[in-house]
Formats: C-alpha cells, structure tokens, sequence
C-alpha cells in the first residue's frame, strides 16, 4: 500500500508469535491503560479506548486483563502506572528510514533499548527531525477480505473522510487510510454498515517508499524482531516497499 509496512512483515512475524504473545499482550494492555487514563473507562464515550479494547480482543488478550487494564488505567484499583510516549527516528540497513513508537514508564530503559537493537542490526539514531519529513500521520482501519469486497467497504467510508481503500498485497485484508482525525468516523461508519474490522490506528504513513532486495529485507525484518523485543516499544514504521519478486523470494525462506 501507499504508506506503512505492516502487512509486509505479517507472514514473517506469524513464525514467532507464539514464543512473543505475552509480550504483544502486554503491549495491548499499555495501550488500553494509557487510553483510559486520558479519556476514563467508558468506550461509548472513549473511542480511543474502544478501539484499543477491540484491537486486543482481536489478539486474543483475555477480557479479564483487559477489564484489570482499564480500571488500572482509569485510576478505579489505585495502581496505575503512568507512561510516556517517545518517538525515535533511526535508519535501518541500506538507509531505510525507520519510527520507532515507544510507550514508556522509564525513558532512560526505553533510549537505551532501542539503541542497542540499533547499533547491534546495522541502524542508527537519526537526527530528529531527517526521518520524521517523509512521514505523515494518518488512520489506518485493516478490514478482513472474507466476506466483504473493496465496493462494499468503499460505499461504507465514502463519506466518513476516507482517502483511499487499497487491497494489501497479500490480499487478506483492505486497509482504509484516513486523516488521522477522521479516523473515528471511518471506523464507526464500518460498525454502521455492518462491516467487521481488525484493527483501526493512527501511525506513520511514508510519502514516499523505497524498493528493497530480499537481503536487504531480511536485515531489515531482523532489525524490527529486535527493537519490538523491547517492552517499551510499541510500533516500528518504515518506508520500504517490497515487488512481487522479493515476497517471492522471502516466503521461500518460512
């Protein structure tokens, strides 16, 4: 797609989800606390933790953490936590440019973390502000395929703010891209039209991408595994873009 990297690193990932799922399920949960913290504990009124509660259930994070994060979160059980967002630009192999989203109780373990994930997979701290330029913060809704067709879903946000639907190229789901603030509205015009959804989130979309080789990607893919190992690190955006050739040639490598 036009944008983000996700859905190039879905097949990669799913080799190592199991041995990670209490640490993604972490990662959801400091999603929901931090969203309930802002905007209190009810979802009809707090669509940021509406969609943070659905994203987790979509994971399979058990509905008692979630009920637990939400009341830690809102203040009810007197043991919140507080974190703090930072964003680190870096370049990973070959140049590709790289924001790492942290959410963090301790900026010196999250700084330090994503330092050493860099300097250890050929990446690098950038300069703030020389990777950032060629990012545009935009609403990402990833509908499923099954079911549904890319008229339908285009019907249903057509005027609920969608820029564009594109079908992910491997053709599981249709993501939805949005300004960030018009992404409520997409994603509450899907629920309207009857449209399931996975995931809807606000991230870094680049304005322009770079075709990568497979030697290159797999450096790449190893960079993200590393700093997605930190616990404070939340997402990785990147700009690099794969042919049909070189996912070709990685599938060949699961």
């Amino acid at each position: 797609m036009a944008g983000h990297s996700k859905w190039a690193t879905t097949k990669h990932k799913k080799a190592i989800l199991d041995s990670r799922r209490a640490k993604a399920f972490a990662k959801y949960i400091k999603v929901i606390e931090v969203a309930a913290r802002i905007g209190g504990a009810d979802l009809s009124g707090n669509p940021a933790l509406a969609d943070a509660v659905h994203k987790a259930k979509k994971n399979s994070v058990p509905g008692d953490n979630i009920d637990r994060a939400i009341k830690r979160g809102a203040g009810l059980s007197g043991d919140a936590v507080e974190y703090m967002p930072i964003m680190y630009e870096a370049y990973g192999p070959n140049g590709v440019a790289l924001m790492v989203e942290c959410l963090t109780d301790n900026k010196n373990r999250a700084a330090a973390e994503v330092r050493t994930a860099l300097s250890r997979n050929g990446g690098s701290l950038a300069d703030p502000g020389s990777v950032a330029y060629n990012f545009a913060r935009k609403g990402v809704i990833t509908v499923p395929t099954e079911g549904t067709t890319e008229d339908d879903v285009l019907m249903a946000v057509l005027d609920a703010g969608a820029e564009e639907v594109i079908p992910t190229p491997n053709g599981e789901a249709f993501e939805v891209i949005t300004e960030a603030s018009d992404l409520v509205a997409a994603r509450s015009a899907l629920v309207d039209a009857g449209i399931d959804y996975e995931s809807a989130d606000a991230e870094f979309v680049p304005n322009l991408k770079v075709e990568i080789d497979a030697a290159t990607a797999r450096k790449v893919f190893q960079l993200i595994d590393a700093l997605e190992d930190s616990d404070d690190v939340q997402n990785v955006f990147s700009n690099f873009d794969l042919t049909a050739e070189v996912q070709a040639e990685l599938a060949s490598d699961e």
